[in-house]
C-alpha cells in the first residue's frame, strides 16, 4: 500500500496530463450524446415526399390523393397527369415513392374491372422506403375497404352489414415495448454504448504500450510494483473514475431527451459495470501484447468499428455467417447491447438478461486471465533482462 498510493498518483498525473486522450474521453461522449440525441429527437419520420401520377383525374382519384396527403408519413410534392419520366422525377424531387393512378380508374371500379395502382418505391434508403411503403399500404387498404363497403351499401346492405360482410373477422395489432415505432428509443442508447466502448478501448490501448514505447515500463512502473493485478488496477482507476462521470452524464441526457430508463437501476448497473470491465481488460490485453501504442489503437479500432453492425442489435446474429458470429461474440458490445435492449426498451429484469450477463462474465474471465498473464510475463522478462543485460527481448 505504501507504494500503491504513489503509483496511483503517478497514473492520475500521466492520465490527466495526456491532453489528447483526456479530450477524447471527455468530449467524444458529450458531443455524440447531444448530437445523436438531436438527430433522432423526433423519433419518427413524417411528411416523406411522394409523387402522384393521376392519369384519371376523377372524383375517386382525387379522394385517394386526399387520403395520401392526410397520412402523417406522406406528403405529395408533385402531381403529374402522364406517367413519363417518373423515375427521373423521383431523383429530382428526392421522393421516396411514386403512386400511379391509371386511366379510367373510377370507371373500372364502378364496372368491377379491378384496376391496378402501381407504386414505385425508392429503396436507396431502406428506412424511409419502409416507412413510406407502410404509409401508402395503409392508405390504399383503407381506400379499398371503403370502396367495397360502399358497393355493398348500394346493393341495399346497411353500413354495419356491409362492414361485417367485407370483414368476416377483425385483426388487432398490439405493438409492445416501442408502440409508436420511435427510432430514437431504439437507436440513441445503442450509439452511446458504441461511443463508450470506442473511448475506453482508445484509453486502455495506450495504457501499457505507452510505457514500453517511452521506456518507462521497467524503470518507473516496475519500480512501484511487479504484480500484474496491482499494475492493472492502478492503470484502470483514473479511466474508470472518468467513465463513471460519463455514465452519469448519459443518465442525465436520458432525462433531457426523454429516453427510456430501466424499471430497476440495479440490473443496468450490473450489466454496465461488467461491460466496462470486459472492455477494459480487452484493451489492456492488446496494450500489453502490442508494444506500439498507435498499432494497439489501430488493431482495437479495427475490431470495435464494425461492432454495432455485427453485434446482433439491428440485424439478427443468427443470420450471419459462423465466422462473423465468432468475431461478434468476442466483442463486449455484443452481449451488452442485447442486454441493454431488453432492460431499456423491453423493460426486462436481470433474469431476462442472464445469458448476456454470463457472456460478459466469460469475456471478463478470458480477457482477465490473458491480460494478467501477458503482463506478468512481460514483467518477468524485463526483470530478467535487468539481471542479465545480454538477454535480448524478442
Amino acid at each position: 500500500m505504501n507504494k500503491f498510493i504513489p503509483m496511483l498518483k503517478r497514473e492520475f498525473r500521466l492520465f490527466f496530463g495526456n491532453s489528447t486522450l483526456l479530450s477524447v474521453m471527455l468530449f467524444a461522449p458529450v458531443i455524440y450524446a447531444v448530437l445523436i440525441g438531436f438527430v433522432y429527437k423526433e423519433g419518427k419520420v413524417t411528411d416523406l415526399p411522394v409523387i402522384v401520377v393521376d392519369e384519371d383525374n376523377s372524383p375517386l382519384s382525387n379522394r385517394l390523393m386526399e387520403m395520401i396527403e392526410d397520412n402523417e408519413r406522406l406528403h405529395i410534392v408533385k402531381l403529374k397527369r402522364e406517367n413519363t419520366g417518373t423515375q427521373q422525377d423521383l431523383i429530382n424531387a428526392n421522393a421516396v415513392l411514386a403512386v400511379t393512378i391509371p386511366e379510367r380508374f373510377e370507371a373500372d371500379i364502378l364496372q368491377k374491372r379491378y384496376p391496378e395502382i402501381n407504386t414505385f418505391i425508392n429503396t436507396s434508403n431502406l428506412l424511409t422506403a419502409n416507412m413510406a411503403s407502410q404509409g401508402v399500404q395503409t392508405v390504399l387498404g383503407t381506400f379499398n375497404a371503403g370502396i367495397e363497403v360502399q358497393g355493398l351499401m348500394k346493393k341495399g346492405a346497411s353500413a354495419s352489414q356491409a362492414s361485417s360482410q367485407f370483414e368476416p373477422f377483425k385483426a388487432n395489432y398490439i405493438r409492445l415495448f416501442n408502440p409508436t415505432g420511435n427510432y430514437f428509443t431504439f437507436m440513441w442508447p445503442a450509439v452511446l454504448a458504441v461511443v463508450l466502448q470506442q473511448v475506453l478501448l482508445l484509453a486502455f490501448a495506450v495504457s501499457f504500450a505507452a510505457e514500453v514505447q517511452n521506456r518507462t515500463f521497467g524503470s518507473e512502473l516496475m519500480g512501484y510494483t511487479r504484480n500484474a493485478g496491482t499494475a492493472i488496477l492502478a492503470k484502470a482507476l483514473p479511466i474508470w473514475i472518468l467513465t463513471i462521470a460519463i455514465l452519469g452524464f448519459y443518465y442525465l441526457m436520458h432525462g433531457v431527451f426523454k429516453a427510456p430508463i430501466p424499471l430497476s437501476i440495479e440490473p443496468f448497473i450490473i450489466t454496465t459495470s461488467m461491460f466496462v470491465l470486459a472492455v477494459s481488460l480487452m484493451g489492456i490485453l492488446f496494450s500489453v501484447i502490442v508494444p506500439d501504442a498507435l498499432k494497439a489503437t489501430q488493431i482495437l479500432m479495427m475490431f470495435s468499428t464494425p461492432a454495432f453492425l455485427i453485434g446482433g442489435f439491428s440485424w439478427p446474429l443468427s443470420s450471419m455467417p459462423q465466422g462473423v458470429q465468432f468475431i461478434a461474440n468476442m466483442i463486449p458490445l455484443t452481449p451488452f447491447l442485447n442486454a441493454h435492449k431488453i432492460l431499456l426498451i423491453e423493460q426486462g429484469t436481470l433474469q431476462n438478461v442472464m445469458p448476456f450477463v454470463k457472456h460478459l462474465g466469460i469475456q471478463i474471465a478470458v480477457y482477465g486471465v490473458l491480460a494478467m498473464g501477458a503482463l506478468q510475463w512481460k514483467m518477468w522478462r524485463i526483470a530478467k533482462e535487468s539481471v542479465h543485460p545480454d538477454v535480448q527481448d524478442q
